[in-house]
């Protein structure tokens, strides 16, 4: 059985497509059948950026561990948004196969419909594809497979639709200057049979005068975190069924009253910092998760952090609910606002996997990018790629008799490189 949900999965992955705007984010579903032969599954090592679009020698060439290659976007092949550099190359041994995966996309996101007191989009929100109403965000990311690649691959082709799925009913609050509002009003057929407007809806709509001391302020920045780590949550969803049906795992700007069920209300979990919106119920009515703010915040009222290692015996007082689970190894998320600087096409964010930065430190990635765009026009647009390139090369190093080493003699990388040169200046400075 075995043998054939494997199959099952490399098929899937195999054939998952690059088209973002088109699939929507559900999530694999393994067992059944698989290609008739009772287990075979394609080489890991095929599993390459559908942006590359490598033909067959070249990925033959690609997973030759003793040249190492370097591959990137071909010219005359699709570019990349902004004229975005990459380049890649596979590792000196240590496994059989490339195990870094990458995805670069433009994303469309598309309100959500709403039927009943939907939010109206400010003056000058745009409607674009046929009169769908939304907005298009780029996407850059690299995911370091560490000993396997199936989940590296799988990232690569479903983080960003989660992410796109987080964000759908974002789409008329980013686009209102106001601040956003604590509850949604019902936008499915199905909501509005739960919920009824009633005289109390008037006490918690979002002109209301606040009843409570203390409602917490909510950026639309944060919003966007939140659903950016709402989506790597889907990914690799927290286990509720630990918290001994005792606690909630979610937090509210609020304590939630019973007459709000069924409502939209603005939260987040353990693992965020950003907020997202979710329809509320029963469960949501326990304990928080997390209580009290700022310093005096406590995880199940025990302990101080929510990010760390270690702490694996330790237990909420009087129970054996352990706190392990829900501690966070999630990376910050922060945002750097193109619009609030000017930029030159030389400015550039260099993203890459620990086989650039284990052996290139950030002064020396500066040298190289300064040394590279310099010897090329400003309005060239494969400078970036010559950098990824250089990046890469420099990094591996070349193979001598003791093994890859760098100029300086110094060992190279023997791991697999990836790396995007993202121009924040020139044609990336249409930021739309």
């Amino acid at each position: 059985m075995l043998p054939r949900v494997r199959a099952a999965v490399a098929q899937l992955v195999a054939g998952l497509g690059a088209g973002a705007s088109a699939q929507p984010p559900a999530e694999p579903r393994t067992g059944g059948g698989g290609d008739g032969d009772g287990g075979s599954e394609p080489a890991a090592c095929s599993c390459r950026p559908a942006f590359l679009q490598l033909t067959a020698e070249e990925l033959r060439r690609a997973e030759d561990r003793a040249g190492r290659a370097v591959q990137s976007p071909r010219d005359g092949r699709r570019r990349l948004p902004w004229s975005t550099g990459y380049a890649e190359v596979i590792n000196a041994g240590k496994s059989q196969h490339n195990e870094d995966q990458a995805c670069c996309e433009v994303v469309f996101v598309e309100r959500r419909p709403r039927l009943r007191g939907q939010l109206l989009p400010r003056e000058g929100s745009r409607e674009v594809d046929g009169g769908r109403k939304g907005f298009y965000f780029h996407y850059w990311a690299l995911f370091d497979g560490h000993a396997g690649s199936g989940a590296a691959v799988l990232a690569s082709k479903r983080l960003h639709l989660h992410i796109r799925e987080q964000l759908r009913d974002l789409v008329d609050v980013l686009q209102d200057p106001s601040p956003p509002p604590i509850c949604l009003p019902p936008c499915s057929p199905v909501e509005l049979s739960q919920v009824p407007l009633t005289e109390d809806d008037k006490e918690v709509s979002n002109d209301a005068v606040p009843r409570f001391h203390l409602e917490k302020a909510v950026s639309h920045e944060s919003l966007v975190i939140g659903a950016i780590e709402n989506a790597f949550k889907h990914m690799a969803f927290l286990r509720p069924e630990l918290l001994g049906k005792e606690f909630t795992h979610l937090e509210f700007p609020r304590r939630i009253q019973p007459k709000e069920l069924g409502k939209k209300m603005l939260y987040r979990d353990q693992n965020m910092n950003g907020w997202a919106y979710k329809k509320i119920e029963e469960d949501d009515l326990k304990f928080p998760l997390i209580y009290g703010e700022g310093k005096k915040a406590r995880v199940m009222a025990t302990i101080g952090v929510t990010r760390g290692l270690g702490d694996h015996d330790l237990k909420v007082f009087s129970s054996n609910i352990h706190i392990k689970p829900f501690l966070s190894c999630f990376p910050e998320v922060r945002v750097y606002d193109l619009t609030q600087y000017e930029h030159c096409p030389d400015d550039v964010l260099v993203l890459g996997t620990d086989g650039l930065w284990d052996v290139t430190n950030d002064k020396e990635v500066a040298g190289v990018v300064m040394e590279v765009l310099t010897s090329y026009e400003p309005n060239d647009p494969c400078r970036y790629t010559m950098v990824a390139q250089e990046l890469v090369v420099r990094s591996r190093g070349m193979l001598k008799e003791r093994g890859w080493r760098l100029a300086n003699d110094k060992l190279g990388s023997g791991d697999d490189i990836s790396v995007f040169v993202i121009p924040l200046g020139g044609d990336g400075g249409n930021y739309t």
